[in-house]
């Protein structure tokens, strides 16, 4: 998740990640259980039922459910995100139903023991997507796989911006500037946040212990947005495709491990 309410990070311990490592697999369960039942016709406020169970028959509570956001009397009120086409990120699961050829972003978050997992990938409903969209859902996964690689201790966090925004910059994508990645821990957004572009400031040193969740997404036009009137959901102004990857991630000596992962 995107939004951004950034608290003070500390560099997690190896037991602290242990705890995060079973919050970031209910996670990816959750992800590979959505995309096992993605086809036309389902809703996604099935896919959303469908995720809540799953996260707490895990033992787990959903990081989103009732999580804050710029109207205070409007919390998340469902387990996951799911944005489709021109939605970015934030969607409210509804009613309405998957249809083939649209591009649907979920996004996934877990608490577990009192510890964050946070995820989204992005999919084509349908078979054989049109090639500016095979494209667009393939690179915003390859740049998330980019700045996971920059996540290296001694290096700073613009480098993961810079990676992030190189790839962007190769296959000319819109990068979305407004929402970015985050640290992740006890809370589901910590400092430092993580954006996927330069900003001509280093930013923070990166160093073992440190969680963070990537998380580009990028557009097939610009990187303007806005929030649509259920204060949630967030599109691109101009009407293009978007696409949306995320891991949390805690960097060890050896470099990045993913932690939302099976």
């Amino acid at each position: 998740m995107a939004l951004a309410r950034p608290r003070p990070s500390a560099v997690k311990s190896v037991a602290d990640i242990a705890r995060m490592r079973r919050a970031g697999r209910v996670v990816a369960e959750v992800l590979a259980l959505v995309e096992s039942e993605l086809r036309p016709g389902v809703s996604t406020a099935d896919l959303d039922r469908l995720a809540e169970r799953h996260i707490r028959a895990s033992g787990a509570t959903p990081s989103f459910k009732g999580y804050p956001g710029a109207n205070p009397r409007r919390p998340f009120p469902s387990s996951i995100c799911i944005s489709i086409d021109e939605e970015i990120v934030h969607g409210i699961p509804a009613e309405r139903a998957v249809r083939e050829g649209m591009v649907v972003s979920v996004d996934a978050g877990a608490i577990v023991d009192g510890w964050h997992g946070d995820a989204a990938r992005t999919f084509y409903v349908g078979d054989g997507p049109p090639e500016a969209t095979r494209r667009l859902i393939e690179t915003t996964r390859l740049a998330m796989m980019a700045g996971i690689a920059a996540a290296v201790p001694g290096s700073h966090i613009e480098a993961i911006g810079a990676a992030v925004e190189d790839v962007a910059a190769a296959a000319g994508l819109g990068v979305i500037r407004h929402y970015v990645g985050h640290g992740i821990g006890r809370r589901m957004h910590e400092e430092p946040q993580v954006p996927n572009y330069r900003t001509g400031w280093a930013g923070r040193r990166i160093e073992a212990g440190l969680c963070l969740a990537i998380e580009p997404m990028f557009t097939l036009g610009g990187y303007d947005t806005r929030v649509l009137p259920d204060d949630w959901t967030v599109v691109t102004a101009d009407g293009s495709l978007a696409a949306h990857f995320e891991h949390t991630i805690a960097v060890t000596d050896r470099g990045a491990e993913v932690l939302t992962t099976v």
